[in-house]
């Protein structure tokens, strides 16, 4: 039997009606803080020599404390559309289908539920970001029943990392590892399920580098096995020595909602990054190539001439003017290495690129046209204005008139682009190549991924801008396949298609 599952955030919410109230939410602002961060390191090879065989206790000892508990509130708008029994048919019938009047958008205080972890002798906790989101109020309670107000020091969206500080001195701490998490790892998860307060759950890590699950714009995952339930937001993920590898912060839920022994945690690196410069400037600037990427399987490394057992990222668009542009980069490259690292996923690419500075230096290692080529590219601050757009591609496009000449590509129908099929799928003006008119549903071309409305700007590598530059590119091809690179709505993606 199928199951449905997705990502759920792990904070617990609570609602409590205000009638009448009037007020606007105020945004979190960070505040900017010169004096650098301290952060504990020591303690972890004196403890894992304390730790008796079996047992956790005398690192969770040290480790419980320094996780705390927080509650916040904001005031949200609501609407009483479709609220209670006036949805209800058998109350309707007394009104004769005229329902009494109804009330006006009131507003009510939502409360969250969630977890953080203690940094910093002098009060720096972090946490996730919608675990204090908009909050009006944010306050942090201990485990001995002492409670104190917290300032909003910063938050990250694009992370899901906030960090939150306490007037306070001499407090308990995690120290922060510097050692990278490898799958097997005993993990144990401390936080707040449920209001229930300090609670921990075992585990190991299942997997790292987790991306792609569309929880935030970057994602490299630590995944465990460790039960993490609502409230656990913000909460520690530390190693069998109490060193902080990870903060936890999702969960991958059934249809119950709980646990289902996947769970998420933002490595304790890119955390400690994005902390220091919230606590620093208060807030985050991320380094910028400017190109598209695309992961490639066997058939499009084949296709590419790496041979069917190397993999990378493909370029699939340079944007004019951009760091990558200058840099001599080009669609079609494909990015093998970072910085000596090996990549093969556009996710991980991007979380190492937005973690270094502006105005620093990344080096690719590239292959092009059979020859590998190690590229440095001078990074700029990413754009405010693409933070909040996508470069996905549309999953529909304008339906076509079936015009156009049978191409060389079995199966398929193609036309020049014109002026109206430019404003019909609504082009940029320096788009070129060809427009898919026309497409059997039966042909390995419709079985790879293309579409009617989809625009050919290249074929095998060549740029192609008329049915006759179409049809010679296609001829002229040789291998099993033909490598095509598409245009669907305002991304382009590689496609190989089996020449047979």
């Amino acid at each position: 039997m199928n199951s449905l599952f997705h990502i759920r955030r792990t904070t617990a919410v609570l609602t409590v009606v205000i009638a009448g109230l009037v007020g606007a939410l105020v945004a979190t602002v960070g505040i900017t803080h010169k004096a650098p961060v301290t952060f504990e390191t020591a303690h972890a090879a004196a403890l894992s020599e304390q730790v008796p065989f079996g047992s956790f206790s005398p690192v969770l000892k040290h480790a419980m404390p320094a996780v705390v508990n927080i509650s916040s509130s904001k005031m949200v708008k609501t609407s009483s559309q479709g609220n209670g029994m006036f949805d209800d048919p058998m109350f309707r019938q007394f009104f004769g289908g005229r329902m009494p009047r109804q009330q006006q958008p009131r507003e009510e205080r939502a409360s969250s539920l969630g977890s953080g972890v203690i940094v910093t002798q002098d009060g720096y906790i972090l946490t996730n970001n919608h675990v204090v989101e908009g909050a009006t109020d944010v306050k942090v309670a201990f485990a001995d029943k002492r409670e104190f107000p917290a300032k909003i020091i910063g938050t990250d969206k694009y992370t899901d990392v906030a960090v939150i500080k306490i007037d306070q001195s001499n407090l308990p701490t995690l120290a922060l590892s510097n050692v990278v998490p490898q799958v097997g790892d005993i993990t144990l998860a401390i936080g707040n399920p449920f209001g229930l307060g300090g609670t921990v759950t075992m585990g190991i890590v299942s997997a790292t580098g987790r991306t792609g699950l569309g929880i935030e714009r970057y994602e490299d995952f630590i995944q465990t096995d460790a039960a993490i339930n609502p409230g656990n937001s913000g909460g520690a993920l530390i190693n069998s020595h109490g060193e902080l590898v990870g903060i936890n912060t999702a969960i991958l839920a059934g249809n119950g909602g709980g646990n289902q022994g996947i769970g998420f945690a933002i490595p304790v690196a890119l955390a400690r990054n994005i902390m220091d410069q919230l606590v620093k400037t208060g807030k985050v600037t991320r380094g910028y190539i400017g190109v598209t990427l695309q992961p490639i399987d066997s058939t499009l490394a084949k296709s590419f001439g790496l041979g069917t057992n190397m993999r990378g990222i493909a370029i699939t668009g340079v944007e004019p003017g951009s760091p990558g542009a200058k840099s001599g980069l080009q669609t079609g490259d494909v990015i093998t290495a970072v910085n000596g690292n090996a990549v093969d996923d556009p996710g991980s690419l991007r979380v190492q690129v937005a973690g270094m500075a502006p105005g620093s230096t990344v080096h690719l290692k590239v292959f092009r046209s059979g020859d590998y080529k190690d590229i440095g590219v001078a990074l700029a601050e990413f754009p405010k204005n693409k933070l909040s757009g996508t470069a996905d591609q549309e999953d529909t496009q304008p339906g076509l008139n079936g015009s156009g000449e049978k191409g060389a590509l079995k199966g398929i129908s193609v036309q020049a682009i014109t002026s109206d099929i430019r404003q019909q799928l609504s082009l940029p003006a320096n788009t070129k190549g060809v427009v898919v008119t026309d497409i059997d549903e039966d042909s390995t071309a419709t079985r790879e991924g293309l579409r009617q409305g989809d625009v050919i700007e290249q074929v095998n590598r060549r740029p192609v801008t008329s049915v006759a530059d179409f049809n010679s590119a296609v001829s002229q091809g040789r291998g099993d396949s033909t490598l095509l690179l598409v245009r669907r709505g305002q991304a382009s993606v590689f496609m190989a298609i089996p020449n047979k």
